[in-house]
């Protein structure tokens, strides 16, 4: 097929092209050449990521695909495990499509099933499932010439959570952050720059792992509620409002180790896109 159809949509903006290939066959293994150009925020449609929404039961990633799968990419074109605002948005466009009703769905992740409920306000909740918190103690994350103290919390995918006097300490988060040791994190990592407004509120700067310095990070806000909550000693299930440069997202860190999610998501454009405007 010469030409795909595509949406753009954002959950604190936090912004994703949305691919639709139910059967998984429109995009075959979806090329990061393609990633790349559709997240060039000069030459191409301009997103943090890409979410391929394939039915689960079609897709050969993962053992169990849910309902429905989200095949998630870095703008660089990267495989990332998982995306807290991703997959509201994901579940947003199959509700506003017509392909979910107002039943809690299980999407399918590359980080296992993560069950999205529709709320009445226009939110929408993810059970996040549980954070694991594997270390090395003594990681040391380093940005503008400062260095902080970090804790490694997993939530399917690794972040290191740096708290600091002031969000402007780091500097330009679209320059990686380096960390010691290196071998903590193989594969890259998010790194979440903190700091308190109150007992149970949060603001916080990410550059993600694939993408650079974003308005948002759903499991960063999770990470970051981990993180906070363990530093206050705070007994559960606790709930932390988390500000990020797009806005305040709530997370819940329930009696049962699962930590639940709740934000906006918006769909905001759509389209064709014509393979021939493809590069060489």
């Amino acid at each position: 097929m010469s030409t795909f159809p595509w949406l753009k949509g954002h959950g604190t903006e936090n912004d994703f092209v949305i691919l639709p290939d139910p059967d998984g066959s429109l995009h075959g293994e979806l090329d990061a050449d393609l990633v790349r150009f559709l997240c060039d925020r000069h030459a191409g449609l301009g997103a943090d990521g890409v979410l391929r929404v394939i039915q689960g039961d079609k897709q050969s990633y993962v053992e169990d695909g849910g309902d429905w799968f989200m095949d998630y990419r870095n703008a660089d074109g990267s495989i990332a495990e998982m995306c807290g605002n991703g997959v509201r948005v994901f579940v947003k466009y199959l509700a506003d499509a017509g392909l979910i009703d107002d039943k809690p769905v299980r999407v399918g992740t590359r980080a296992g099933i993560k069950e999205v409920s529709q709320n009445d306000d226009g939110t929408l909740t993810v059970d996040m499932g549980e954070p694991t918190l594997p270390g090395p103690a003594g990681i040391v994350v380093e940005a503008n010439g400062h260095q902080w103290p970090a804790v490694h919390v997993d939530m399917g995918n690794p972040h290191a959570v740096a708290f600091v006097d002031n969000l402007g300490e780091p500097g330009n988060l679209c320059d990686q952050p380096t960390w010691s040791p290196t071998s903590a994190f193989p594969h890259g990592v998010n790194v979440e720059f903190v700091v308190r407004r109150d007992a149970h509120d949060v603001q916080m700067r990410v550059h993600e792992r694939g993408s650079g310095e974003t308005r948002s990070c759903g499991t960063g806000t999770c990470a970051v509620t981990v993180a906070a909550a363990r530093q206050a000693r705070d007994e559960l299930p606790v709930t932390y409002r988390v500000g990020v440069p797009g806005g305040d997202v709530s997370v819940t860190w329930r009696a049962d180790n699962h930590l639940e999610l709740t934000g906006p998501a918006v769909l905001h454009a759509r389209g064709d896109f014509d393979r021939a405007w493809l590069p060489a």
